[in-house]
């Protein structure tokens, strides 16, 4: 049986794929590479192209393979342009993972494990944050997934399907082998702007505030490894292969950095200077996002492997330097 990995050619996705191939398993990709690429496609999985939305391709796909289990990253996920245009956004996450849904109902595969994020919280009433505290999503991307997380609940209890939800903070670094890394058009996530600047593709760090209530002013999030997020995909997977029960995680280091200490890392790892200009603050950024990861780690045993902040950004940096343009040859 093959676990079936929609949005495989994206950052997040082809990092649990080159994880599921080192475990043996039988790995099939879908993506409709929008905003994935085939440099990222492990060559020992099998990959389709296509898109979500199409009902009958989902339904060919389902035909052709023996699909034990789906792990679903395929959406869209940039924050800003959620706000700029949220059809987008209610079409492609919601509306895909309706047909989604159906399909799988229709061809009587059960087991999904669903790529959330920790924006269904939106402003955190308590840090660190908990899967039961309330979920007030304060952009539509959030509420997109927030909504699919919803959609999968009452699925499950319509139709015997089983599901685990991981809400992940910051997703960062790089594979080990450095052939794929994080590669996002236009790019928003702090370390690979931070490293476009050693990497001479700006001259410059903004850094959006430093009056926030925090030690040194600047926002804390919580980051966390890429394959470490990708560990916990197959853990939620073998979850459900051995009757697990619906459930939701939060994945996250448990420790926040701010701003600050993120840039003078960098420049630690690099040995470039990265000067840093403070700009004012965007709208909606929380002071703290800092997750409890206590419920995953004793349910799933997940255990993050890359806890220091100068291992994540060194091995971002071992991407970065060698494809200062991403997959773009």
């Amino acid at each position: 049986m093959s676990v079936l990995v929609l949005g495989g050619a994206g950052y997040i996705g082809s990092h649990t794929v080159y994880e599921l191939v080192d475990r043996d398993e039988d790995v099939v990709i879908a993506d409709n590479l929008q905003t994935g690429y085939m440099d990222a496609v492990h060559p020992n999985a099998r990959f389709y192209e296509g898109d979500i939305r199409d009902e009958n391709f989902l339904n060919a796909l389902f035909n052709e393979e023996k699909i034990d289990s789906v792990i679903h990253f395929a959406a869209n996920s940039l924050v800003g342009e959620s706000m700029t245009d949220p059809l987008k956004y209610y079409d492609n996450n919601l509306y895909g993972t309706m047909v989604l849904l159906k399909s799988m109902v229709k061809n009587g595969i059960n087991k999904i494990v669903f790529s959330s994020t920790a924006a269904t919280y939106g402003e955190p009433e308590n840090i660190p944050i908990l899967e039961s505290d309330l979920k007030e999503p304060t952009n539509t991307y959030g509420e997109t997934k927030l909504a699919m997380e919803k959609m999968i609940k009452w699925v499950s209890m319509a139709h015997d399907l089983r599901f685990v939800s991981l809400r992940y903070f910051n997703a960062c670094g790089a594979h080990k082998s450095a052939k794929i890394g994080e590669a996002h058009k236009p790019e928003t996530h702090l370390i690979p702007l931070i490293l476009q600047v050693p990497n001479g593709r700006r001259g410059h760090i903004n850094i959006f505030g430093d009056d926030y209530d925090t030690p040194d002013g600047t926002c804390i999030r919580d980051y966390i490894h890429v394959t470490d997020l990708a560990q916990a995909h197959i853990l939620a997977v073998e979850y459900l292969q051995k009757g697990g029960e619906n459930n939701i995680f939060n994945l996250g280091n448990g420790v926040g950095f701010s701003v600050k200490e993120v840039v003078e890392t960098a420049r630690k790892v690099t040995g470039h200077p990265i000067p840093a200009v403070i700009s004012p603050r965007r709208a909606g950024d929380p002071a703290r996002l800092v997750a409890s990861c206590e419920k995953a780690k004793q349910i799933l045993g997940w255990k993050p492997s890359y806890t220091e902040l100068d291992e994540i950004i060194d091995s971002a940096w071992n991407w970065h330097k060698n494809h200062p343009d991403g997959f773009i040859h």
